[in-house]
């Protein structure tokens, strides 16, 4: 019990970091782009078109259980927070720019739970998008979180 408990928090410190680095990327893209010698005077990048914006999404995340527990979610931004059992979250979320290309990917690491044999296990997880269904975790079955690739 000892070694899934410090397993689940490591992985859950790993995937806070990780995905905490990933969103300063995000932020430091448009001070480089201004500063790009290919903008033109018009404030514009020359030959291009301008940005566009996807249709908006409906994402709901959701984690089963009892009892309270962390969960760590990605959709519009990134959350680590202590929450009460069984957890719903909804988001809108609408792509634009290169997202409408490659996507963007939304996910949700569950709480960890004590299952009926007494030892903890990842809890039930789902994300749904526009009322349909698209990933989860087998019922807790999973050691992995819920992960999908939103895309126009």
């Amino acid at each position: 019990m000892r070694k899934t408990t410090t397993c689940t928090v490591s992985l859950l410190a790993a995937a806070a970091l990780l995905t905490g680095c990933g969103s300063e990327n995000k932020d430091a893209g448009p001070s480089k782009a201004a500063a790009s010698p290919s903008v033109s005077s018009s404030g514009g990048a020359k030959g291009s078109a301008p940005a566009t914006k996807g249709v908006p999404h409906q994402v709901v995340f959701e984690v089963g259980g009892t009892g309270a527990g962390k969960v760590m979610w990605i959709g519009n931004t990134n959350h680590f927070e202590q929450v009460t059992l069984p957890w719903t979250k909804t988001e809108s979320m609408q792509l634009e720019g290169a997202e409408l290309k490659v996507g963007v990917t939304v996910s949700v690491v569950p709480a960890s739970v004590e299952g009926p044999d007494g030892k903890l296990a990842p809890a039930p997880c789902t994300i749904k998008v526009d009322g349909k269904q698209v990933a989860d975790n087998q019922a807790g079955k999973s050691a992995e979180p819920c992960t999908y690739k939103l895309k126009d």
